[in-house]
């Protein structure tokens, strides 16, 4: 009896204090910083010049790689650093949303899209001051500071979602001298409204996006001198943003991670597989709900939808037209099917997807040749390989000094958040690295 009661004594002691209970939090204040299109070497080869994260790195920890979700794709990726889930779960599959009678632009770009919690709304739940700067699918996110990324939807959208009302003309004001216009482009004006809400505000948790690297990428692949001078820039932003901290006086206190959402691919051919479905007659004219099949393509991969989900005649043509293309076509294109896409929490509503290689990537063209030339880079891979992985660095209170992480995935990233600020986030499917902590 005396044993049992020893024994009880000892489990209650470890609910309360061990693994069952909350943290305690390791840092009043969290940044985390996204480079669109962010890639180990930025760090890992000293050529990029990224002196501010390299010297992050050397104080803190770094992954040598993390893998992104599929599709490799910013708002999908961005979704998943904010809920610890795959695109499955949190229902972000794309940025732009699959239009069955013709795109007309509709994107992901409203918080209320996200279908699990976020880390903004446990911050915030908490009572503490959240702020997120550009960041994909935030427009009304549970946060006190916002100006939302909205893709090509125009800036009075950006503006009437932003938050606090006026913000944006604030930031103008006080910012940037009263200019009219705001290159959001430039990835130090982003820092520099950074800098500001870190001075008004000190928020608790900070969500930054920044994005020149991966349009300079786009336009010249995974090197060239215009990837070269974005990457220099983004890096002058992490440290406008470590300077801003300093002066805030809540350096000490501050845990930085820098990461990215997808890694690049160069290109060099584009494949447009609706040529083909229309050549087989499974296309006739979308814009007049006249189709039985139609991928839909990302960058470096494409996806089926079907009309009929249990129209099993049009799946069985669509393979034998994929299986009747020449080995020179076959070299390109790798099919994702279904198991796969489960297994790795991809869009349900698709039968199978397909993935690019040796240097092609996807268009959804219906019309001329399905095998054209192509240009510069991109991403949206099956990301299982080297090159479209994204990087990971962390510093501040807490963080392990020398700390090395081999492989980790982008839903780690969440978790890494909730117990940095002693927060209470159950639904993240990652883990914390191991390797991040003292």
């Amino acid at each position: 009896m005396k044993k049992i009661l020893i024994m009880m004594a000892t489990l209650l002691a470890f609910v309360a204090g061990g693994a069952f209970a909350q943290e305690a939090p390791l840092a009043k204040h969290v940044v985390v910083i996204t480079v669109d299109g962010f890639r180990p070497d930025f760090y890992l080869d000293s050529s990029w010049h990224a002196v501010h994260i390299r010297e992050l790195m050397a104080n803190g920890t770094y992954a040598e790689g993390v893998n992104s979700v599929f599709p490799s794709m910013t708002y999908p990726s961005h979704t998943t650093i904010v809920t610890g889930v795959q695109p499955a779960k949190h229902g972000i599959y794309y940025n732009n949303m699959f239009e069955p009678n013709g795109p007309t632009g509709k994107m992901y770009w409203n918080a209320s899209s996200i279908h699990v919690p976020t880390l903004w709304g446990a911050a915030q739940a908490k009572g503490m001051t959240v702020a997120a700067l550009f960041w994909p699918v935030s427009a009304d996110a549970p946060v006190q500071y916002d100006i939302p990324d909205i893709g090509s939807m125009g800036e009075k959208v950006r503006e009437q979602y932003s938050k606090p009302a006026g913000f944006v003309d604030e930031v103008r004001k006080d910012v940037f001298g009263g200019e009219e216009k705001i290159e959001y482009g430039r990835d130090v004006n982003v820092a520099q409204i950074a800098a500001y809400v870190i001075k008004q505000a000190k928020p608790n948790l900070m969500t930054i996006h920044l994005f020149s690297v991966d349009h300079n990428e786009h336009l010249q692949g995974r090197d060239g001198e215009l990837v070269r001078k974005a990457v220099m820039g983004a890096d002058s932003a992490v440290g406008i943003i470590m300077d801003a901290l300093r002066k805030a006086g809540i350096w000490r206190e501050t845990a930085i991670i820098v990461t990215g959402d997808h890694g690049f691919g160069n290109v060099t051919v584009s494949v447009n597989p609706n040529v083909w479905l229309v050549q087989a007659g499974l296309i006739t004219d979308v814009k007049k709900d006249e189709w039985k099949a139609q991928f839909f393509s990302v960058g470096g991969s494409s996806y089926l939808n079907l009309k009929d989900r249990s129209d099993k005649e049009t799946l069985r043509r669509v393979r034998e037209v994929l299986d009747g293309q020449p080995d020179s076509v076959k070299r390109l294109i790798r099919v994702i099917s279904r198991k796969e896409l489960d297994k790795i929490g991809g869009n349900p509503d698709v039968e199978f997807a397909l993935s690019a290689m040796n240097g092609a990537s996807f268009g959804n063209a219906m019309s001329g040749e399905a095998v054209r030339p192509g240009h510069g880079g991109t991403h949206g891979y099956f990301p299982d390989f080297f090159e479209i992985r994204t990087g990971f660095v962390i510093a501040g209170p807490g963080v392990r000094a020398g700390g090395v992480i081999h492989e980790m995935n982008e839903r780690d990233t969440a978790p890494t958040v909730a117990r940095l600020l002693g927060l209470d986030f159950p639904s993240a499917d990652g883990k914390a690295p191991k390797e991040v902590f003292k």
